[in-house]
């Protein structure tokens, strides 16, 4: 622990597993005070944790959780846009309403949360915010059409909230991960029939030869959303095993 967060605090969607509750873990152990926001918020084993159930679907849920955390720890300095859904198939095969569903969260959810955390965030000195996309967002995957979109949407989302943002103190980056080993990708392979080949064509794809750790994704949030990061906004930090840069040819 290096307390690059010390005296700071965090607001995390999607904290209850995987790559959000990675990012709570590391915040807490940079000496941050976190509000876990989910659907089910995981409960950690410290003081400096606060869970609160919140829906990313619903502004009154995202304002209450906001206030919520504000309220016990001071304030908000770092928001973390987290929370997120995935879709599988073609442009044809996803219906409206799955279309819907999915930018709704994906999208919509990381509007809801930064309007509920931007009251907080400007009275800051530090405040940051930090969005996950997706390698999704840049380069072209099979199957991955509705999922693409929404994470290309997120993209360029975090551009233009920079651009807003900055004059009032605001940094906003996003981390762009390529397939991470979490239980949400855990659950796509156990859809198919050999999830042991599909994982193996998961880590085959990228030039590292595995999935990146939920660990390594949270540290990239972690350096975005520190002071040490003071000058960085409006970038996209890739944890994507070198999928998304390197070509492989020779």
């Amino acid at each position: 622990m290096t307390g690059q967060l010390e005296g700071l605090v965090a607001v995390v969607t999607g904290g209850g597993s995987g790559i959000g509750l990675a990012a709570c873990r590391t915040f807490l152990r940079e000496g941050a005070r976190v509000g876990v926001l989910d659907l089910s918020p995981a409960t950690l084993d410290s003081a400096e944790a606060l869970p609160v159930t919140a829906d990313v679907s619903d502004q009154a849920s995202m304002d209450a959780a906001m206030a919520a955390v504000a309220q016990r720890f001071g304030g908000i300095d770092i928001l973390v846009n987290n929370a997120g859904i995935s879709a599988v198939g073609t442009v044809e095969d996803n219906s409206d309403d799955e279309w819907a569903r999915v930018l709704d969260v994906n999208v919509t959810g990381v509007v809801r949360g930064t309007r509920a955390a931007l009251p907080y965030l400007r009275r800051s000195e530090h405040a940051a915010i930090v969005n996950t996309t997706s390698i999704a967002a840049t380069a072209g995957l099979v199957n991955r059409a509705l999922y693409s979109a929404s994470k290309g949407a997120v993209h360029a989302l975090t551009l233009a909230m920079a651009a807003d943002l900055v004059t009032d103190g605001i940094r906003v980056n996003c981390v762009s991960p390529g397939t991470a080993d979490t239980p949400w990708v855990a659950r796509l392979l156990a859809r198919t029939d050999d999830p042991a080949e599909e994982r193996r064509k998961l880590a085959a794809r990228q030039p590292l030869g595995r999935m990146v750790s939920a660990d390594e994704v949270a540290a990239a949030m972690l350096y975005l959303a520190s002071p040490a990061a003071s000058a960085t906004t409006g970038m996209s930090l890739s944890v994507d095993g070198g999928v998304g840069g390197l070509r492989l040819v020779r």
